[in-house]
């Protein structure tokens, strides 16, 4: 059973909210009602000129009446701040007079990419998703989700595009970094707390954020590992016919009353579904998701899907992509603008009205639950102040320490963990050298060091021309270059070698775990969250969230949508040492 939010409103509040969405619905235009199904993406720095991926300007999206609008980089908090107001006022003083909701991919840890999550910049910052996992604390991730509330209802962003709660179970898939790892268990939980930290009722009175879960049924099974964004990775598989263990997640999210859903881009391949993506595919959506789920919420396309990334139905015209997704149930379209479409389609008979005021219904329901109507502004000078505050970016540093996973520690050796502060020389490469600035002496070679300390990231094969989408996207093999191996060992060889990986996905470390003296992951630290583990100023307290694997070829032999079924990984998904208990500051190892 869905679990009502305690944010939402009673039962006598919500006939009375039912009320004011039918009172509005009935004064707005066949154009307004459509123009609420889109949401495209909205260019901050200049509303004059045309909008990101080929979208029009902010002027043209306003005067279409769309007011659903998602954004991406901006320098600060009040750059957005006074954006969203200025934004919000145009729009209010529009046709129906529907105030804005403005949307955002995940922007509080690591990631850069503008098609998945971006850079925290003014926000505070934390580890990605599967840091959480690997500390493994609910109660963490919903403080962490209050955080994220707090910080965006400031600046007026109310709608996450995330949390992203597909499973893990392809260790190639680019989208990795973003998820709560390979367990469905300790997704679900970790998701169904996460969603409560966004929605329920603040205990400081912070208003709800409304969080889109993605994406549904499940986007970790891809097709080689390759992702679903491109024409190589639409295909999802399931060799294993595992698919149900991939609904887990959503179902935990459902029964906390996550108001909206994301489908992905991907179509099912060999299963008893459509072979179309999941964003027109009705047996998913009104079937699977709304039918036998129980779901009654918002579900918004992935970005783009009727005018590029349509799997399945690329010979069907804009026209027809459109019918057929609304057919399959979905709300909203995500990254879309064409308003005059979905009009034509309603005047020519093609597609009820009513079948339009069905979404419409549940998106302006949104907005008045979220309370846009009653505080449609936000107060910028106030967003600045509270927006990466001195406590958020504290417990941001700490939970990135804690969030590091301690694989190897060789006992007698000088770089054992923790390290003792004032006495090592050390040689560092990847690692600002102002990180050691009173903890150690910094070495100008490694022959001239006690310990050397190597930062590393899991490798990726480049795709695309850089600066285009798919070049953003860490995908292919999960192994480093040869050389890099050799080079590593070297190093290992002469000076006692601490080694670190942030891995953003899994990766292949045979062949530097045997010979690094000690061997750290991370899922997004900075160099000072890093030297503080380092020192026992912080204590590692991670445990992998994943398997990682031995070999590509045991990854390549593996059922992409089965959980830990790479053969003989390497490290297991739960594994991790501890620091000995008095270790902290590097007075004690162990």
């Amino acid at each position: 059973m869905t679990r009502t939010p305690s944010s939402s409103p009673s039962p006598g509040a919500s006939a009375t909210l039912d009320r004011r969405v039918d009172e509005l619905l009935a004064r707005m235009s066949l154009e307004d009602k459509a123009a609420q199904m889109f949401q495209p993406m909205a260019n901050i720095a200049a509303p004059e000129e045309p909008g990101l991926f080929g979208s029009p300007s902010m002027r043209e999206l306003l005067d279409r009446g769309i007011s659903h609008f998602n954004i991406l980089w901006a320098a600060g908090a009040r750059e957005i701040a006074d954006w969203y107001n200025a934004v919000q006022r145009d729009a209010l003083g529009r046709g129906a007079g529907v105030p804005v909701s403005i949307s955002s991919d995940p922007r509080h840890a690591f990631t850069d990419n503008p098609a998945a999550a971006l850079m925290s910049g003014p926000f505070s910052q934390w580890p990605e998703p599967l840091g959480f996992a690997a500390i493994g604390s609910a109660e963490l991730v919903h403080r962490w989700a209050r955080v994220i509330r707090r910080e965006y209802v400031a600046v007026g962003i109310r709608t996450a595009l995330h949390p992203q709660i597909d499973l893990a179970t392809e260790p190639r898939w680019a989208r990795i970094s973003t998820t709560f790892g390979e367990d469905a268990g300790l997704t679900a939980r970790l998701a169904a707390a996460y969603v409560r930290g966004l929605q329920d009722e603040d205990p400081d009175g912070t208003p709800a954020v409304s969080a889109m879960a993605k994406h549904f049924p499940g986007g970790g099974p891809q097709q080689d590992g390759e992702d679903a964004h491109f024409p190589y990775g639409r295909e999802q598989v399931y060799p294993g016919g595992n698919f149900d263990q991939h609904l887990e997640p959503f179902e935990a999210v459902i029964g906390e009353g996550v108001a909206q859903i994301m489908p992905y881009y991907g179509m099912p391949v060999g299963t008893a579904y459509e072979e179309v993506g999941f964003g027109f595919n009705k047996q998913i959506i009104t079937g699977l998701l709304r039918e036998k789920l129980g779901y009654d919420g918002i579900v918004c396309t992935d970005w783009g899907i009727l005018s590029s990334m349509c799997w399945g139905v690329e010979d069907l015209t804009y026209e027809e992509r459109m019918l057929k997704a609304l057919d399959a149930g979905v709300d909203q379209f995500g990254g879309e603008w064409q308003v005059e479409v979905l009009v034509g389609l309603v005047r020519s008979g093609a597609v009820d009205e009513a079948r339009i005021d069905t979404s419409v219904r549940r998106l302006l329901r949104e907005k008045f639950r979220l309370g846009l109507f009653e505080s449609p502004f936000v107060d910028a000078d106030a967003a600045v102040a509270l927006v990466g505050d001195a406590e958020a970016r504290a417990e941001g540093l700490a939970a990135q320490s804690a969030a590091h996973v301690l694989l190897e520690n060789a006992g007698d050796s000088p770089a054992h963990l923790p390290l003792a502060v004032g006495a090592l020389r050390v040689y560092a490469e990847g690692v600002d050298a102002a990180a050691f600035a009173g903890r150690a002496t910094v070495a100008a070679s490694p022959a001239e060091a006690d310990v050397a300390i190597l930062r590393l990231a899991a490798p990726w094969e480049e795709r695309g021309e850089p600066g285009t989408i798919e070049s953003f996207f860490h995908a292919g093999s999960l192994e480093f270059p040869g050389a890099e191996v050799e080079r590593v060992r070297a190093l290992c060889a002469t000076v006692p070698t601490i080694v670190s990986v942030y891995l953003d996905r899994p990766a292949v470390l045979t062949g530097i775990a045997e010979e690094a003296a000690a061997l750290l992951v991370d899922f997004g630290a900075s160099d000072e969250a890093f030297a503080r583990v380092l020192f026992g100023e912080s204590r590692p307290e991670g445990r992998l969230p994943f398997d990682l694997p031995s070999s590509m070829a045991a990854v390549v032999a593996s059922r992409s949508d089965v959980p830990f079924d790479t053969a003989d990984p390497l490290f297991r998904f739960g594994d991790g040492l501890a620091y000995r208990a008095g270790s902290e500051g590097g007075s004690s190892a162990g």
